[in-house]
């Protein structure tokens, strides 16, 4: 391995591992003490916590669960998907079951408890849903339905966050079938089912928007337009640093009448700081413009993943 491969892979599984831990944080210090039931495979764990009064730890049945889904994953995906689910997989399966017991209840009670579980459910969604899309935006995933949005994404132009959305609805309405204990050894009454249903719902779509906003951010592009007498240095360089393409346009100035070269560079947005920095360090006067850009298709991008029908002779 390079040195840039190895820090290319350090870099993936230390953001998954921050993610995960997010993800995991978000249950354990919000969710689960306020007996709150959200969607995917740990909304059936959760379920399956609650129903035994903590005799299954959630853990246990995410990971068991998510071992079968893993499965269909991997077979879909490629190894390397599996690889990193693998990991997460494990890591969140023995946080959720190992942070259960490690967190103090005093912690939980003036977080979780004395907020409520209006936000207990906000904040527990939005740091799952980060959790998940630092996760899936390094190519692994915390399971479950995830794992479905994932395979389902590869083949057609579907948001994952509004897959993941009408999945767990399906899953939140069936916690009203069982019955569900809480920490203290009391049942829940049935008012507070129906009422932890509706807060479960709040969860799914707070979680499935950040998720999507999170992942939308890390895809969006922008392109560049460059003006330079050092246009040749430029393109090396964002070549062979930044493994970018650039296309050389030849144009004219209307207001010298000498004609000058272009170069359109589209990118990821995450990286025009490096992009601009690199700019500066041949030319500092060069002459840029920056400008968001929706649906780049193609080899470093976006891939279209509409099917194309076939026309018999």
């Amino acid at each position: 391995m390079t040195k840039k491969s190895v820090f290319t892979f350090v870099k993936e599984y230390a953001i998954m591992t921050v993610g995960i831990l997010l993800y995991v944080m978000g249950w354990v210090l919000f969710l689960i003490p306020n007996n709150l039931v959200g969607g995917g495979v740990s909304g059936i764990s959760s379920i399956v916590q609650y129903a035994t009064n903590g005799v299954i730890k959630l853990g246990t049945v995410y990971f068991v669960v998510n071992a079968v889904l893993l499965v269909i994953g991997m077979l879909t995906l490629g190894k390397a998907f599996g690889g990193k689910t693998i990991y997460a997989v494990i890591l969140a399966s023995v946080g959720l079951n190992a942070l259960q017991g490690l967190i103090p209840a005093d912690i939980t009670q003036i977080l979780a408890i004395q907020n409520g579980k209006l936000m207990s459910t906000i904040m527990g969604g939005i740091m799952a849903g980060a959790g998940i899309g630092m996760t899936m935006s390094q190519g692994g995933s915390t399971g479950g339905t995830d794992i479905i949005a994932l395979v389902v994404n590869k083949y057609r132009n579907v948001s994952p966050g509004r897959m993941i959305l009408w999945m767990d609805v399906v899953i939140i309405l069936s916690s009203l079938l069982v019955p569900s204990y809480t920490a203290s050894g009391d049942l829940l009454p049935w008012p507070e089912k129906i009422t932890t249903v509706v807060y479960g719902f709040i969860l799914v779509v707070i979680c499935s928007s950040v998720l999507d906003l999170y992942l939308s951010g890390c895809r969006q592009s922008v392109q560049l337009f460059i003006l330079s007498p050092k246009y040749q240095e430029i393109a090396d360089l964002i070549t062979n640093e930044l493994h970018r393409g650039v296309t050389v346009l030849d144009g004219k100035g209307w207001y010298t009448k000498q004609n000058t070269e272009v170069l359109m560079v589209i990118t990821r947005r995450t990286d025009v700081s490096i992009l601009l920095r690199m700019i500066k360090s041949v030319d500092p006067n060069a002459f840029l413009s920056v400008t968001s850009v929706t649906g780049v298709y193609g080899k470093g991008f976006d891939q279209i993943k509409e099917r194309v029908k076939k026309i018999d002779a």
